[in-house]
């Protein structure tokens, strides 16, 4: 995918020296103007580690920095973050700062159609065990095919009255403590029963949903 991540960050830092358009295709205000020039400088700009880079909700609930030594080596080889930018990246993978989501607008890039048909030919691509923790947005940008070893986590809670429902804004730190649990544990896992084992160790509650998925309990709070 080398390619087209050139591809992509060279159209990135050439909106980026008109400030006004990087402002609208980026969807901040003016008081983010810096991320305008981080994206100026992406190719020059100092890196660290993808699971230490990205911020955020779910990054926070992971609290990368604290990881034991094994477990930061394990999600080395089994941890790939969606990138709107880069694609597929590993845990570990050295990136820059940078600011592009999955709805930013790159005049004549259009995101999902880039990266669509070739993410799911390089993850799909493995017998492994595939757990796929995004979100729903970036999902649509590159579709991973369901079933077989391969599962979509939704994140839901449970009411009073035993009904069950999809949460948004709380399922960014849930899906972060799930993952943090599975590297903490540091050993490969071939089933989604062995998913479900380590996840009720550490205090979760899992169960199949809908073909292809699985649930993640949380109180919503």
């Amino acid at each position: 995918m080398t390619a087209t991540r050139r591809r992509l960050v060279r159209e990135l830092r050439a909106i980026s020296r008109d400030e006004d358009a990087s402002l609208k295709a980026l969807k901040i205000s003016a008081r983010q103007r810096s991320e305008v020039l981080r994206n100026r400088t992406v190719t020059t700009s100092p890196t660290m580690p993808a699971i230490d880079r990205y911020t955020g909700v779910v990054f926070d609930a992971l609290d990368s920095a604290s990881l034991s030594a094994e477990a930061r080596s394990f999600a080395a080889g089994h941890v790939v973050i969606q990138s709107a930018l880069l694609g597929p990246i590993g845990a570990m993978d050295p990136i820059p700062a940078y600011r592009l989501s999955h709805d930013s607008k790159l005049p004549g890039v259009h995101l999902a159609k880039t990266w669509a048909p070739l993410v799911p030919q390089e993850i799909a691509a493995t017998n492994d065990l595939v757990l796929d923790f995004r979100s729903e947005a970036y999902v649509a940008l590159s579709p991973l095919p369901r079933g077989g070893n391969s599962w979509f986590l939704r994140v839901v809670t449970e009411s009073d009255d035993g009904s069950v429902r999809a949460l948004n804004h709380f399922n960014k730190k849930a899906k972060g403590l799930l993952t943090r649990a599975l590297l903490m544990h540091a050993r490969d896992l071939a089933t989604v029963d062995e998913v479900f084992t380590v996840a009720v160790q550490a205090g979760h509650r899992m169960e199949f949903g809908d073909p292809g998925e699985i649930r993640l309990f949380t109180s919503g709070v």
